[in-house]
């Protein structure tokens, strides 16, 4: 068996373990050696793979014993590296062979990124000893959504080749039930209403976003669960997964989150809360588990600075 590319490889020779007799070859093969059925696809296809000296389809069933060689291009590096560093105050909600769900604090973002050189999930859960999904880039290995670094709650984080696929998809499909709090200065008029405006990078400061017209669809739903002379406290479900989707159209309709300076909150009411970050929280979570397709659901609570000024605010009638 040889190479069609001239890439460094990883040669891997081994029986099929019992477990996987009667499985088709490409998802044996995904199994086996923790990558998406797409990828083990294109390995057969590129003659990489060899069961029992005989290339086979993808549609092959394997034998428990046939002998199994493939080669494995080595990865190639595709930004900043993992850290595994260990980050105070990240607790796992749930654990279970496909998926990890993390509630994340503030300051830590969901995976490196250049300029980042902070805290991240994926580095913490490195640090704990999970193994996650290799599908992605490389410093984004089993990330199928993202939370700012100053956005609080709810993550989940592929740990098999299979759940990556599915969630992908999910979030892809828009069936995950992404459920926020924010807590928006001023009255929101409806109370409950739809936010439908396109959302890209900000025309001048390239760290942000702004409502365009050119942009991509973003879909952002909210109800107000609490008015308060100062501000409001907002359930808010979003459609669409862009990028501080939530920050630019509560901004684009004058009801910025309270705190987040970047987008033109108060900041002499952010300083009367002793808020130093967005008050925005990841609060529920809820998919398909992609395993069986269970519906299942995780919450978090409102973390210390969220909750005291949330307080203040309601003291403040």
């Amino acid at each position: 068996m040889s190479s069609t590319t001239s890439d460094p490889v990883m040669h891997r020779a081994l029986p099929v373990p019992e477990g996987l007799d009667g499985e088709r070859l490409d998802a044996a093969l995904a199994r086996l050696f923790g990558f998406s059925r797409t990828r083990a696809v294109e390995l057969i296809a590129q003659g990489l793979v060899q069961l029992d000296g005989v290339p086979p389809t993808k549609s092959d069933r394997v034998s428990a014993g046939a002998w199994l060689q493939v080669e494995l291009p080595a990865p190639a590096p595709h930004g900043p590296a993992i850290v595994a560093t260990p980050v105070a105050g990240m607790l796992v909600v749930h654990d279970d062979a496909d998926i990890v769900v993390v509630d994340k604090p503030v300051g830590v973002a969901a995976h490196p990124s250049p300029g980042w050189d902070g805290p991240t999930v994926v580095g913490a859960l490195a640090a704990a000893g999970y193994r996650i999904s290799t599908s992605g880039a490389e410093e984004r290995r089993g990330v199928v959504h993202r939370l700012d670094v100053g956005t609080s709650g709810l993550m989940v984080v592929a740990k098999s080749e299979h759940a990556y696929t599915v969630l992908k998809q999910a979030f892809r499909e828009r069936t995950v039930d992404k459920t926020y709090h924010a807590l928006v200065q001023g009255h929101p008029d409806p109370a409950r209403g739809t936010i439908d405006a396109p959302i890209d990078r900000h025309p001048v400061h390239d760290y942000k976003f702004a409502v365009m017209a050119n942009g991509k669809p973003s879909i952002t739903h909210y109800e107000t669960l609490e008015a308060h002379a100062a501000a409001s406290l907002l359930q808010i479900k979003l459609e669409t997964g862009r990028t501080h989707q939530i920050r630019v159209h509560m901004a684009a309709v004058r009801h910025p989150c309270v705190g987040d300076l970047a987008y033109s909150a108060d900041p002499v009411l952010a300083a009367r809360l002793d808020l130093h970050r967005q008050w925005l929280h990841a609060a529920r979570l809820g998919f398909a588990h992609p395993d069986d397709g269970r519906s299942v659901e995780f919450a978090s609570s409102y973390p210390e600075d969220l909750a005291r000024a949330l307080d203040v605010v309601r003291k403040s009638d």
